[in-house]
């Protein structure tokens, strides 16, 4: 390529600015991804309409995503600020609502701050603070009302007491206190006007108003009969006539003062007898005790009916009964007027809920509505939930008639489930029937098949028809199921009775199978004929599942239990150590201890006794020098045949051979027969005369002269071996193996060579690297005493490149050894340092145009000693380790 410049450069065509820069402040002309991003934040510090970001962001998008990630940002905030928007409105609207209503329950109240945190609605902010606050503030004001009815209870209470207690004291002293009790009454009455006027008083739990009245009614009582009686006294001491006061304490001291004798005492009472004090005792505490149990346990009802017995029980017995129980027995009937109160406002409460509920069946939206299933259960347990607060309180009228009215337009839904369910029954009746009588034909028909897997197979699709036949009435299923029953009796009793004689058969082969599995021999041709005739009985009848499993489990057991004794035999002697197997584990444990010295000669000699003992050559030559003393002569009077085999056994036996017959739990091979010889001079008979070639020799025995220049040409081994078999007249044995050897040895030599091939090459590869290292340590420090031996290098360097290796660090140090650092790398396909790549490359370039030259990898050596015999840097020696590691392994 040309590096001239060009003379007409193209101009270069200005591009149109973006539409939206101006907007943005050059946000899309914008050079870099960084200034893209400042000029879009500079932007939205303007605080730019939705509409104007949308734009930006769609355009800005689809060139950078991250600067338009502000934009999204920002996009983001505003749709949140919406939501939350809309969110406080709706929550606004229902605070608003709680509010302005007349009544205002503390528990909605309540309910609205927590439901309004769990949808999300911002209650920090403006209008939901100032609406909480407000909420608030009308629920504390609630609070205080009905804690001040509480309190004017008491008060009423005090009051009356007072009052009481100036009738038993001087009728001055009831005169000097006239002022100040009308004073705290009429004050008392006002407070009592504040409490009902006030603005929150309809929102006032529904219990507070009755005490209040009660309270109030009670005062007035005691206030009005005190004003007459203590005017009458006022009457009496200023005029002698004038009749005196009802009050006891008072008449006396007005009769005192006029001089008039005091008033006779009342007759005493007659005394009553002991055992109907006790009985009037006895039940007045039993009447009590059952009243103060079910105001105890909450139960409204049943106290409002143990309070009206412990009234009547009181009307008989109260003269009877002391203060003190007088005064338990009208503790336990004000506890329990408060609670048939307090039944009654809860009750009311969960009407309402209820009635909630049904109306809200009727609001649900068309894809959340109820089925009819679901709305039948529903208004079920409404109901009965209806009924349950009944129970609770007095019922309420106005909301059963409301609770009934939304529970009867729900209904319609479950009438057309049910009308639709009707119309199905009806149709899975008729479905059924069919199914029975076409059961009954099919029965018929196949009365006399002897296909029997085939009637299982379609009597079991009938069943599962049936199964799948559709939902009917449990009134209905108690007339079809018999039909279905008799029909499928009538169908299946032919199977029956061929699974009864199948059952049989099956069992007879269950016993011979028995017998075959205890039998001391495993006969397995009648172990496969038995399974045989099973597998062909159960392809021809079937039973059902778990039955035909169980007869299978009891017919295979016996045969796996004679199967298991058969492996166990088998297991323990292949376990038993035989003498090759002890040899062979002695040597893989001296091969162990070997291979953990780490001494590499003893491992390789570990490891040949290991082969030695493998192959039983070990064991061969003690067998050997066993025989040696006990060896015979031939007898002069044995048989041609016999000094023939003496003389050629010896060449025959391969080398390897003795092994097996030295083996003390080898078998002997059976001696042949002496057999007699005649004489025979056709040719080829004779042993001093050679077979002719062609087809003169015996059948079998054909040789051409080809054979023989064969067998001349694989050397005097093969020729002897052809004419061993030439003179015997078959083929030689065949090499013997060792013994085989069991499971514990077998593992043992294998894990033991595996083991020793591994520290072989560790410590080749240990040895390989210390060489190395030695060899860098005396180009280093110059040293050629220092070069390690020939052996130590490896086979891949001869002894002429150690040579000329400890000829370069004899000497000092001369020439540049790049080209041969680089020559060294190439060969060894290493890679080169970056600053030397391209004096790589031009190497590479010329070592092309040298076409007659050795190539690196041939002459890495003397490349080697040019390197050796330059100077030593950190950088070299580094190249040239890396490059050597792959040359020396090679």
């Amino acid at each position: 390529m040309s590096d001239a410049s060009e003379v007409n450069p193209v101009p270069v065509k200005p591009q149109a600015p973006h539409a939206l820069d101006a907007l943005t402040g050059g946000a899309f002309s914008a050079a870099t991804s960084g200034e893209r991003a400042a000029r879009i934040r500079d932007w939205l510090a303007t605080e730019p309409a939705s509409g104007q970001l949308q734009e930006v962001f769609k355009e800005l998008s689809a060139r950078d995503k991250g600067a338009a990630r502000a934009v999204r940002e920002r996009l983001n905030e505003i749709r949140r600020a919406k939501e939350q928007e809309a969110i406080a409105a709706e929550w606004a609207e229902k605070a608003q609502a709680l509010l302005t209503a007349p009544k205002l329950n503390i528990a909605d109240a309540m309910a609205w701050q927590r439901d309004a945190a769990k949808a999300g609605a911002p209650l920090s902010r403006e209008p939901l603070s100032l609406l909480k606050l407000q909420l608030a503030d009308r629920v504390r004001v609630i609070e205080d009302l009905q804690h001040r009815v509480q309190v004017q209870r008491e008060a009423a209470v005090l009051l009356a007491q007072r009052i009481e207690v100036f009738s038993t004291k001087p009728w001055r002293d009831a005169l000097a206190a006239l002022e100040p009790l009308r004073t705290d009454v009429a004050r008392w009455q006002e407070q009592a006007r504040e409490l009902t006027g006030d603005a929150c008083w309809a929102s006032v739990d529904m219990r507070f108003p009755p005490l209040l009245d009660a309270s109030r009614s009670q005062l007035l009582v005691v206030w009005d009969a005190f004003q007459p009686a203590l005017a009458q006294a006022i009457a009496a001491a200023e005029d002698a006539a004038a009749p005196l006061p009802p009050v006891p304490v008072w008449a006396d001291e007005l009769r005192a003062a006029r001089g008039l004798p005091a008033e006779p005492a009342h007759a005493p009472k007659p005394k009553v007898a002991p055992e109907v004090l006790e009985k009037a005792v006895q039940t007045v505490r039993e009447a009590l005790a059952t009243l103060e149990k079910e105001t105890a346990e909450g139960h409204g009802k049943a106290s409002v009916g143990a309070a009206a017995a412990l009234r009547a029980v009181l009307k008989q017995h109260g003269r009877h009964i002391d203060n003190a129980l007088e005064q338990q027995v009208h503790s336990a009937l004000v506890a329990a007027g408060e609670l048939e109160g307090w039944q009654r406002w809860s009750a009311d409460q969960l009407r309402e809920d209820l009635v909630a509920q049904a109306e809200a069946l009727l609001e649900r939206p068309e894809g959340q509505a109820l089925g009819g299933r679901k709305m039948q259960e529903t208004l079920r347990r409404l109901r009965e939930q209806w009924k349950q607060a009944d129970q609770g309180g007095a019922p309420n009228h106005a909301l059963w008639k409301r609770f009934d009215t939304a529970c009867n337009t729900a209904h319609k839904v479950v009438e057309v489930w049910l009308e639709k369910l009707r119309t199905e029954a009806a149709g899975h009746k008729a479905r059924r029937l069919a199914l029975i009588e076409e059961l009954s034909v099919w029965a018929q028909a196949h009365a006399a098949s002897g296909d029997w897997k085939a009637t299982h197979r379609a009597l079991q699709q009938f069943a599962e028809r049936w199964r799948e036949g559709g939902h009917v009435g449990e009134k209905l299923f108690a007339e079809l199921q018999p039909l279905w029953k008799q029909a499928m009796d009538l169908a299946a009793a032919p199977l029956e009775a061929a699974q009864k004689e199948s059952l049989a058969r099956r069992q007879a082969l269950v016993e011979e199978a028995a017998a075959l599995g205890a039998a001391p021999t495993l006969r397995i041709d009648a172990i496969k004929a038995l399974q045989q005739r099973w597998q062909a009985e159960a392809q021809t009848v079937a039973l059902e599942r778990r039955q035909e499993q169980k007869l299978w489990d009891a017919f295979r057991k016996p045969i796996d239990e004679a199967f298991s004794r058969k492996s166990a035999q088998r297991e323990r002697a292949l376990t038993e150590l035989t003498a090759h197997d002890r040899m062979v584990l002695d040597a893989s444990k001296a091969l162990e201890a070997a291979n953990a010295s780490g001494d590499t000669q003893r491992i390789r000699t570990a490891l040949q006794a290991l082969e030695a003992a493998l192959r039983g050559q070990s064991q061969a030559a003690e067998q050997a020098r066993s025989d040696e003393p006990a060896q015979a002569q031939p007898s002069p009077n044995a048989t041609e045949a016999e000094a023939s085999e003496s003389d050629t056994a010896p060449d025959t036996v391969p080398e390897n051979a003795g092994a097996g017959a030295a083996t003390a739990d080898a078998p002997k091979a059976a001696q042949r027969p002496v057999r007699a010889v005649r004489g025979d001079d056709r040719p080829g008979m004779k042993k001093d005369a050679p077979a002719a070639s062609g087809r003169g020799a015996r059948p079998g025995e054909w040789r051409d002269a080809r054979a023989g220049d064969r067998d001349a040409s694989r050397g005097p081994r093969a020729a002897g071996r052809g004419d061993e078999r030439n003179a015997r007249g078959q083929r030689p044995a065949p090499e013997e193996r060792a013994p085989r050897l069991g499971d514990t040895a077998f593992r043992a030599q294998r894990e033991a060579m595996e083991n020793a091939q591994l520290a072989l090459k560790k410590l080749a590869a240990q040895a390989h690297g210390e060489a190395l290292t030695q060899l860098l340590t005396a180009w280093e420090k110059r040293d050629a005493a220092q070069v390690p031996a020939t052996q130590d290098l490896g086979g891949r360097v001869p002894p002429a490149v150690r040579s000329a290796w400890v000829q370069a660090l004899s000497c000092a140090p001369q020439g540049d050894a790049s080209e041969a650092l680089l020559r060294l790398e190439m060969a060894a396909e290493a890679p080169t340092p970056a600053e030397h790549i391209a004096a790589r490359r031009m190497l590479q370039l010329q070592l092309l145009t040298r076409r007659n030259d050795p190539a690196p990898a041939q002459t890495w050596g003397q490349d080697a000693a040019r390197v050796l015999a330059s100077a030593s840097d950190a950088g070299s020696a580094r190249r040239l380790q890396g490059a050597l590691k792959t040359l020396l392994r090679k």
